[in-house]
């Protein structure tokens, strides 16, 4: 897969590096998940998921495809009830990319939590391709009508939430269904990123081997994060809406100057529930001395945090962070907690 930019995809899914549009930020990324165990529901539900032939079901069976050659020792089939994106912007403007949790609490009544994330997540691709990471970049030369022809229009991440919520307002197959989300979009020519989350999913930006920034997750209560939903006709038709009290409006919003050399991961709760921010910080430092240029290391190092989540969720043994949050609370949980993981890591490069 190739697009004239300086952004290289470096994940499971897609890799492509060119330079036909040279600025002065490249961004390397790349994408690991695991879906949970599977394990007996309470109350077991007939799943349906987009066809394969549907534009969201070939979409996502093109985003959990590996690539030959980026093959790793352990390798997860599904993403479970999380899902993600990731996405060049127009004219290689610069990047989006985000993670999304389905609520699995929607399984108890017989809705599959997983369509909701892949379709907030496919609109969010599909809106990104067709916007500009920053103001659309108008040759001066041209004449008045000739800018007005100029395609494409900036596009923030809560802009984009908003007109991916919608999306799957629309979307027929969706019968119902809630999710977290976080959004990000990277500026190639200012190096800029702005974000809008909304729930427990967050991204950590990583500087000098040092948290810079890590997004703290907006809750209702403990445990309970804000989502976007949609309900069921019927109680559509009851409440007089079909979408739940938490808006994409009420998304945090955060712009941070990104520098040569920063990581970016933006998570879900399988991995900020189970591994503490110094483990983030050793991971991406023992795939920092494997010798690899930095372009190569945002799938080693994606890989790496998934795994470890995944090891960290089944040891009962272990304080984790819902541990302790849990603790702050005044409830007592042992261990770590069983979920679906999805990471997605960008390596900033400046070139000029």
């Amino acid at each position: 897969m190739k697009a004239s930019s300086a952004t290289r995809f470096a994940k499971r899914v897609a890799e492509f590096s060119t330079a036909s549009s040279p600025r002065p930020y490249k961004f390397h990324l790349a994408a690991s998940w695991a879906g949970k165990p599977t394990v007996e529901e309470k109350k077991p539900i007939k799943r349906v998921p987009f066809p394969a032939d549907h534009p969201i079901g070939k979409w996502r069976d093109q985003m959990l495809t590996r690539k030959p050659g980026t093959a790793t020792e352990v390798w997860y089939p599904n993403a479970g009830e999380d899902f993600f994106f990731v996405q060049e912007m127009l004219n290689g403007s610069g990047v989006s990319f985000g993670v999304a949790d389905g609520v699995g609490g929607w399984v108890e009544s017989g809705v599959d939590p997983s369509l909701f994330a892949q379709a907030l997540m496919y609109h969010a691709h599909r809106y990104s391709r067709n916007a500009w990471a920053g103001e659309p970049e108008i040759d001066p030369t041209l004449d008045y009508a000739e800018r007005e022809e100029v395609e494409g229009w900036e596009l923030t991440p809560d802009e984009c939430m908003a007109l991916s919520f919608g999306g799957v307002q629309r979307e027929r197959r969706v019968l119902a269904g809630s999710s977290t989300a976080c959004i990000l979009s990277l500026n190639a020519s200012s190096g800029l990123l702005r974000s809008a989350n909304l729930g427990d999913s967050g991204f950590y930006v990583i500087r000098s081997a040092a948290v810079h920034h890590k997004e703290p997750a907006q809750q209702h209560f403990f445990n309970c994060p804000l989502q976007l939903t949609k309900y069921p006709q019927q109680m559509q038709t009851k409440r007089g809406s079909s979408s739940g009290t938490d808006t994409p409006e009420k998304s945090a919003l955060r712009e941070i100057s990104l520098r040569h050399g920063d990581i970016v991961v933006a998570c879900t709760d399988g991995l900020l529930d189970n591994v503490f921010a110094e483990e983030v910080l050793r991971i991406i430092s023992l795939v920092r001395r494997t010798g690899l240029p930095d372009s190569e290391i945002a799938l080693p190092i994606a890989d790496n945090l998934v795994e470890y989540s995944r090891r960290c969720m089944f040891n009962q043994r272990r304080t984790s962070p819902f541990t302790v949050e849990a603790a702050r609370h005044g409830l007592s949980y042992r261990g770590g907690k069983v979920d679906d993981v999805t990471a997605v890591v960008c390596v900033v490069e400046e070139t000029i």
